[in-house]
């Protein structure tokens, strides 16, 4: 067995520092290790207290009976190394240090955590700054959380990993106050050991948990944290991370506009994506995200029926499903013929969504009969259930009615209950049908599965071939240089010749169709429209004139004289995306979004991060350009021509292999605009910029 098994399934447990009041916070872990049923070996430390209830309390670690496989060190950080010292002396397995007073206190204790490790030697360690850990799969409960102090928690299969140890209490009570199960509790805290890495890597091979949910605040080691995600994700396990800090700016400056647009935020985003986690947007999203998911059922598709017996409530669920992209389309004939043999009179409204069969509160009969007719119905991948005030009175019927109809399909079933009745939402809860008390917990949810779904759909990279990259240039490239190396990774560039003086103008456009774009030619310039260093339309009468006044006023507006241009063949008829790349601490990312001067404007913007090997699927290429708002364009937006989605993709996987195969070496690289044409036309990178280190 190794360490983390042993922390999270000790068979002793040494509670040093223990004290024999249980209101204090030392006297807590061996009151609740005692409540809540943990069926080891108990040893508190303490050399001021003979006996704690019925257990001998000894006076030093190195006069317990035995080596414990886990201890509680309670003491204060300016002692605490020196129990953990002699704790790895003896063999422990690990250690859980919930001192605070280290390097979230500064200078002085960043010294006294560096001290906590070396004392530590090969031990692993939980913390410091700690709550500590529960395993309600096994009762194992190694915290002083006062959340410990309720009674009862049910037990299920979503395990929680924290870096914050008040939120690991939160969840705690929460998730038990609405009857959501779960397997394992875990505070990282500092990490001056064990992380999150580490116990998503775990829970992983945990037949307890099914669903791991993720409090975060940052991730240490981007590549363990990968490694781990996608491990969970292999197994089956969705990863659902709340991560705080969405308002860091984390934007640096950069000769790209991609650089201005990729924040820290943005790069978590991109992380999570290519691992597969789903983000919870509130706190509320990381417990109601992964009850659906715990489910086990699968979404195949964005249709949901809402069955209801009040309507204000269904026009909530509905209108916030509209919002975030969800159909709630009408019954079919046959699926309405169905709802109607169930009930005579005009209660029933069968013609449309939400569908209000209004006596379904009252006649579990009805109720049945219309769960089973929806979830039977090929129009509909997910039925949401409205539970109205008409359940108040006999809730276990309304619960019994729904749990008969769930083995009968994998659809997707979720409640919500309309008036404030958290009673009715935990039974439902335990029944198998999550419940929630807001409409926007009902879509978060249901996002959230079809993200799961989607994310195991995008396949895996194919090998791209290696590009011959010797004797590249190096430092800012001009325009010219960037588009002949996307070029080399097949990125189609449009055509253009390079001109020096006025009097090669006119051949030039001549050569490329007669209606042309003109820009300087510079690796100093990047932004080329802000200096007037862009004029588009013209012709091989009008360039020659237009390229004297454009030296002109370049020089006027940035004091450099350009001395080379380029003439370029003028493409219409498309549309204009970005498609940049961005590297930092969490790894490298490409970026895809609306295009064109205005694109820091717009910030209609997707970012994934790249795999540790190789680029993008085209799954994954194809997922990002269905993300920006602006997809409808691409899609024949109101009878426009399709683009072509297909040379898009391409493009995409093209430019995140070059990114990938370049590697350090490639320190900036942006396609602005990418014109995306009609079906069939492919696409053209009509500017580039591209910064390049010296070869290793």
């Amino acid at each position: 067995m190794d360490a983390i098994s042993r922390l999270l399934t000790p068979r002793s447990v040494a509670v040093i520092g223990a004290s024999a009041d249980p209101n204090k916070t030392a006297g807590r872990p061996v009151a609740y290790l005692r409540k809540h049923g943990f069926a080891g070996a108990i040893y508190p430390v303490n050399p001021k207290v003979e006996r704690i209830g019925d257990l001998t309390c000894h006076p030093d670690i190195h006069s317990m009976p035995e080596v414990p496989d886990v201890a509680i060190v309670l003491l204060g950080a300016e002692r605490a190394h020196l129990a953990v010292r002699d704790l790895a002396a003896r063999g422990c397995a690990a250690a859980i240090v919930l001192a605070s007073g280290y390097t979230e206190t500064g200078e002085e204790g960043a010294r006294r955590q560096k001290q906590l490790v070396e004392a530590a030697g090969t031990m692993r360690i939980l913390g410091p700054n700690t709550i500590g850990l529960v395993n309600l799969t096994d009762s194992i409960v190694l915290s002083a959380t006062g959340a410990l102090e309720m009674d009862d928690f049910p037990v299920g299969s979503i395990g929680v990993v924290s870096q914050s140890g008040g939120i690991l209490g939160s969840l705690l009570s929460r998730a038990a106050a609405r009857g959501i199960g779960l397997s394992k509790l875990i505070s990282t805290s500092n990490e001056v050991d064990l992380e999150l890495a580490d116990f998503i890597d775990h829970l992983a091979d945990d037949p307890a948990t099914k669903v791991i949910a993720l409090y975060v605040e940052t991730v240490r080691h981007p590549a363990n944290f990968r490694a781990a995600c996608l491990k969970a994700a292999r197994a089956g396990k969705p990863v659902v991370a709340f991560k705080i800090g969405r308002s860091e700016a984390g934007a640096k400056a950069a000769v790209s506009h991609t650089g201005a647009m990729a924040g820290a935020d943005r790069m978590y985003d991109a992380l999570f994506k290519q691992v597969g986690a789903i983000r919870a947007k509130r706190f509320a999203d990381l417990l109601d995200v992964p009850a659906a998911l715990a489910t086990g059922r699968r979404l195949r598709g964005r249709r949901v029926a809402i069955l209801t017996s009040t309507g204000g409530a269904g026009t909530l669920v509905s209108d916030d499903l509209g919002v975030a992209g969800f159909e709630t389309p009408p019954p079919d004939a046959a699926t309405a013929n169905a709802l109607r043999a169930l009930q005579t009179g005009s209660e029933a409204v069968l013609n449309r969504n939400p569908i209000d069969v209004t006596l379904a509160g009252l006649r579990p009969d009805l109720l049945r009969g219309a769960i089973r007719s929806l979830l039977a119905s090929p129009g509909y991948d997910a039925l949401v259930i409205i539970v109205g005030s008409s359940s108040l009175a006999q809730p276990e019927l309304m619960a019994g009615a729904i749990q008969d109809c769930l083995p009968e399909t994998d659809k997707p079933v979720l409640a919500y209950v309309s008036p404030h009745a958290p009673d009715i939402g935990a039974l439902l809860t335990r029944r198998g049908v999550p419940a929630f008390a807001d409409a926007e917990s009902c879509t978060a949810a249901l996002d959230g599965m079809l993200r799961v779904e989607r994310f195991h759909a995008q396949g895996d990279a194919a090998p791209a071939a290696d590009v011959a990259t010797g004797a590249l240039p190096r430092g800012s490239l001009d325009e010219a240089q960037a588009k002949q190396l996307f070029g080399r990774f097949g990125v189609a560039c449009a055509a253009e010749r390079i001109v020096h003086t006025p009097a090669q103008a006119p051949a030039a456009a001549q050569a490329l169709g007669g209606r042309v774009v003109l820009k300087i030619l510079s690796s100093q310039i990047t932004h080329k429209s802000d200096v007037g260093g862009v004029a588009v339309g013209l012709t091989p009468q009008t360039i020659a004139d237009r390229l004297v006044q454009m030296a002109a006023d370049v020089e006027a507006k940035s004091g450099v004289r350009p001395d080379a241009f380029l003439v370029q063949e003028m493409v219409d008829g498309g549309n204009e995306l970005i498609l940049g790349m961005h590297r930092d601490a969490l790894g490298t990312a490409v970026l895809l979004g609306m295009g064109g001067v205005t694109a820091e404007l717009f910030k209609d913007t997707t970012m994934r991060l790249l795999p540790t090997h190789g680029g993008l699927t085209r799954g994954e290429a194809l997922a990002m350009a269905q993300e920006l708002r602006t997809w409808p364009l691409l899609d024949g937006f109101r009878g426009r021509p399709k683009a072509d989605v297909d040379a898009l993709v391409d493009t995409i996987v093209a430019f995140s292999n070059m990114v990938a195969q370049l590697g350090e070496r490639l320190l900036e690289a942006e396609i602005n605009p990418v014109f995306v044409l009609p079906q069939g036309q492919g696409v053209r990178a009509a500017d580039g910029v591209a910064v390049l280190a010296d070869a290793p």
